[in-house]
């Protein structure tokens, strides 16, 4: 078959099932469920094959081992060195040293921003930063121009290793399609597993070869976990160092899209693996110093982490970053509004945060009840703070601790309501270190084409859910009256008796 030249050659090859086994399920069905052999079959087995193994050894199943020198060990050797050493193996170093420049980013206004194009202005500052511009991997597997990125196009170039060997349908526009030698951009074309796998190649390149470079793909979440999740926990795996960007995320917020898009679960398949890092941020600031935190982390101290940010595509005013609040954004939560005279606690992420806003505004204006608003930026970072604490009190019983969500939570002792775009079990989490009555509202159920408002409605997260949660809440706990809820559900025109949103 070597020898054959000039056409295809086909080999077929006539195996026996359980070849080796004899009487113990040789060119049996069985062969698949044997376990065991008998000290007789083990003894078949030796003789077949002539394995110099005394039946002392063969008792203990003891392998063989023909000594360094013989010819065997020798040829498995010498073909290991020339495939490049023994796999896996990690480099001593541990990528190169970068400095990592300041993420400065103003309020906007009354100019209306999505954070999915916060990050592409942030991206496109880090591209041009001379210390590390040309360390970043832009990879997007569709939608370029969807998410606002065609600018990259004509700024860094898509890289082509042959250059571009046809003319783009959208030559005509400053901003084509531009594959060039020495692009930065990776566009895999609608290939999410290619893409990430890209991804992972550049999140571990600090070690294979001795280079950081800090990959950031981006794609629409949906398309994320669920499609690559066992490639995901790889990434964690291999130790991987990146930055995944699940764009136009949220159950509710990617409107008219149904169920192909609307993701109301990435956090929670984020949360499984141990050293992803995920985030759910509302504004432009709680963006920029997520991003810095993970640059510092994974380039500066070199941890082996990944992070994964969701970013929407709703348009809104986006508002300066209030004092001292980058220690909560890093750690989970902040307050976005503080209140004296609160009587609930009221905590939002995303873009739901802009509904737990107009929910406060809707209890002083309607029921002249104040609330506090927390932005939370990521459960998942609570739960696992909460949980190291659980851990360490059950450990060390003279040295206690508090969870971080309990400090924020626990002083007033005020009834909580959290509402956000994904599934309850994401605010779920961290339950048990809220000493206080908490109730959650979230997004169960299979997405559906509509308008935002329409949505929001539909799954019970809107600012009148809201209202109506919260005066629930504070009427269990006998703040008011039960008929105040009662109002709030005509007022609001909310329909009581449809359909539990989980269920259609």
């Amino acid at each position: 078959a070597v020898e054959h030249k000039d056409q295809p050659t086909v080999i077929l090859a006539h195996t026996v099932k359980g070849f080796g086994l004899g009487a113990a399920g040789e060119g049996l069905n069985v062969a698949h469920n044997v376990k065991k052999l008998t000290p007789e079959q083990l003894k078949d087995f030796k003789n077949k094959f002539n394995l110099p193994l005394t039946d002392e050894k063969l008792a203990n199943l003891e392998f063989y081992n023909p000594g360094t020198n013989s010819p065997e060990i020798k040829y498995l050797h010498k073909s290991r060195e020339n495939l490049g050493g023994a796999l896996p193996a990690r480099s001593a170093n541990n990528g190169d040293d970068l400095v990592i420049p300041e993420l400065n980013v103003q309020d906007t206004g009354d100019k209306k921003l999505s954070t999915t194009m916060a990050f592409v202005r942030i991206l496109n500052n880090l591209l041009k930063d001379k210390k590390i511009g040309k360390r970043i991997v832009p990879i997007i597997p569709d939608e370029a121009r969807t998410f606002g990125m065609e600018g990259l196009f004509r700024q860094v170039g898509i890289y082509a290793p042959f250059g571009q060997k046809y003319k783009p349908v959208d030559a005509s526009q400053i901003m084509f399609y531009k594959e060039i030698v020495n692009g930065q951009i990776l566009e895999e074309g609608i290939n999410e597993a290619g893409a990430f796998c890209s991804w992972l190649a550049a999140a571990t390149s600090y070690n294979v070869h001795d280079v950081t470079t800090i990959p950031f793909y981006i794609y629409y979440s949906m398309f994320g976990f669920q499609r690559i999740g066992d490639l995901a926990w790889a990434a964690g795996d291999s130790r991987a160092r990146g930055f995944l960007i699940g764009a136009t995320a949220g159950r509710t917020t990617l409107n008219g899209e149904g169920l192909q898009h609307q993701d109301g679960h990435s956090h929670v398949m984020a949360h499984v693996i141990p050293n992803c890092i995920s985030y759910d941020p509302t504004f432009s600031y709680e963006l920029a110093v997520i991003i810095q935190h993970g640059l510092q982390r994974m380039v500066t101290e070199k941890r082996d982490e990944f992070f994964y940010i969701t970013t929407m595509n709703e348009n809104y005013c986006h508002p300066s970053m209030p004092a001292d609040s980058a220690p909560g954004i890093i750690k989970g939560m902040y307050c976005f509004k503080k209140s004296a005279e609160a009587k609930i606690e009221l905590l939002g992420s995303g873009t739901i945060l802009l509904e737990v806003i107009k929910a406060a505004e809707l209890l002083a204006k309607d029921w002249n009840i104040e609330a506090q608003i927390w932005s939370v930026t990521s459960f998942n970072q609570l739960a696992r703070d909460g949980v190291d604490v659980a851990r360490h009190n059950r450990l060390s019983q003279t040295n206690k601790r508090t969870a971080y969500v309990t400090e924020c939570l626990g002083k007033n002792k005020l009834p909580v309501v959290a509402a956000t775009d994904y599934i309850r079990l994401y605010a779920e989490q961290i339950r048990q270190f809220i000493p206080q009555d908490y109730c959650v509202l979230g997004t169960d159920g299979f997405g559906r084409s509509d308008s935002r408002a329409a949505l929001r409605q539909f799954f019970e997260v809107s600012s009148y859910d809201i209202v109506v949660a919260a005066l629930a809440t504070l009427a269990d706990d006998g703040q008011i009256k039960a008929d105040v809820v009662t109002e709030a559900i005509t007022r609001y025109k909310l329909d009581s008796k449809k359909p539990n949103p989980m269920t259609v």
